[in-house]
């Protein structure tokens, strides 16, 4: 356990390292909370910054969402993209996921847009090596490639609560939304694994909106605040973390968003709730 971080830890998904053109698949695992009474071996695991971008796997020939959907990317931009399995995101710069979102929705994509785009890989799934070598192989393979757009996550070994601490104020102080931890001996698998951790200087969750609280002041005319309900029903508002856009246009009655918070007050409500994104459909 990381002494002196007030951190949430996280288990990510993995994902299957196979997919057809008839059943596109990617098995995403949904997050839970690591248990902080563990003990973490931090000089074992390869520690990279969490990029706030939208989760790609290329499975050979297309790019898909976590829940399967096909990502329409330009030709040129997959062209170079090795038949065999790649996990990544795809990211435009720290705070951006907005926009980024707005650029992986469209059907037609624009080349203006894509140009922004860089694919941040950081495994190179199979079923025969742990993750250090598959973190040499990707290295290698973005290398092989040079494309631009077309990039390796970094990876970093810390021996220390203290590097690793350095490392992640480092990361958030930027903009950059945690940092994650894979650990180095572990073998790719789909479905819940603590081999994958993410640490973030927050926590964060889903609910359900369901009502558009009408602004104030500067906020008259547009949104003030989304009513929402978590799957244990407790009802509360989200205010902030909107952009101007966001709030002239916000999600819409029934659709999933994430917020962040810290911690809870004694009524069991999320403090400090901010908005941080709407969810994509499934």
């Amino acid at each position: 356990m990381l002494k002196g971080l007030t951190v949430l830890w996280l288990l990510i998904s993995t994902f299957t390292c196979s997919a057809t053109d008839t059943q596109i698949t990617a098995d995403a695992q949904l997050a839970k909370v690591y248990q902080q009474d563990q003990a973490l071996a931090i000089e074992n695991y390869l520690v990279s910054e969490k990029f706030d971008g939208v989760r790609a796997i290329w499975t050979g020939t297309q790019l898909i969402t976590r829940n399967g959907n096909v990502i329409h990317a330009p030709g040129w931009f997959i062209a170079d993209l090795p038949n065999l399995r790649l996990d990544g995101e795809l990211w435009t710069k720290r705070g951006d996921f907005a926009d980024l979102s707005g650029i992986v929705r469209t059907l037609q994509p624009l080349d203006s847009d894509w140009q922004k785009v860089t694919y941040q890989i950081f495994d190179m799934p199979d079923q025969h090596n742990p993750f250090a070598v598959r973190y040499e192989n990707y290295l290698r393979l973005v290398k092989t490639l040079n494309k631009p757009h077309i990039q390796a996550v970094q990876q970093y070994q810390f021996t220390t609560e203290q590097a690793l601490s350095a490392y992640f104020d480092k990361v958030t102080q930027q903009g950059g939304e945690g940092v994650m931890l894979h650990l180095a001996s572990a073998m790719h698998k789909s479905g819940r694994s603590d081999a994958l951790l993410k640490l973030k200087p927050y926590f964060d969750s889903e609910a359900v909106v369901i009502a558009h609280l009408p602004g104030k002041g500067k906020f008259t005319g547009m949104l003030g605040a989304l009513k929402v309900v978590t799957p244990q029903g407790k009802e509360f508002s989200i205010g902030t973390g909107f952009s101007n856009a966001q709030r002239q246009n916000p999600p819409a009655i029934g659709a999933t968003v994430t917020y962040r918070y810290h911690g809870f007050t004694k009524n069991g409500l999320p403090r400090f709730a901010s908005f941080l994104r709407q969810r994509d459909p499934d």
